[in-house]
């Protein structure tokens, strides 16, 4: 039974070590004419790409997908892991999304900051109907480089068609936020 104690001394420390970074990050702000903390939410100002970054990682099976595998879809890249619990609350939220616009042009990308057997065997029990690609400290920096300053996951960013940066969230992502970020760019899409 004592060995449980060291990982909750691990988690606790990891929790005192994110909220000591969400302060920072707040208190830096705070003199840069933000009025709330940009902890959760939406990113704006010069935090965030204005187009897509190109970047290369590998599926499960190996294959590596470039960025621009997507180019002409709206794409919504989730980075997530397996051990972070907020992620995989909102993985099924994902896997519907792709569901119902399957035949839109809209992708959904899973980026897992995680490694492969443990991606592999949550996705067995819970499968996806989109691509998960694997990301190490190359997908942290990813992230950051999209808006996530704090670089916590769950973090979601959404690209228009032409590789637009439209949106940044940290945190779970809800369903309200997701519809209204998505509609009006899939509207735009199918008045093609």
């Amino acid at each position: 039974m004592t060995g449980g104690k060291p990982i909750i001394a691990l988690v606790l420390i990891s929790a005192l070590g994110s909220g000591l970074i969400f302060f920072n990050v707040w208190w830096s702000d705070k003199g840069s004419g933000i009025e709330s903390p940009p902890i959760l939410g939406r990113y704006s100002g010069p935090d965030h790409p204005d187009s897509l970054p190109q970047f290369r990682l590998p599926t499960l099976d190996g294959q590596e997908i470039a960025s621009d595998h997507w180019v002409g879809k709206v794409l919504v890249l989730n980075f997530w892991a397996t051990w972070c619990p907020p992620c995989l609350r909102e993985l099924p939220l994902f896997d519907e999304l792709q569901r119902t616009h399957a035949d839109a042009d809209l992708q959904v990308v899973g980026i897992a900051v995680d490694n492969r057997k443990d991606v592999e065997r949550f996705l067995t029990e819970h499968p996806v109907g989109f691509p998960i690609l694997l990301g190490d400290t190359t997908a942290i920096e990813l992230s950051r480089q999209m808006g996530n300053r704090v670089q916590g996951l769950p973090f979601t960013a959404i690209f228009d068609s032409r590789g637009k940066w439209v949106y940044g969230h940290a945190g779970e992502m809800s369903r309200a936020v997701l519809t209204e970020q998505l509609e009006p760019l899939l509207t735009r899409l199918d008045r093609k």
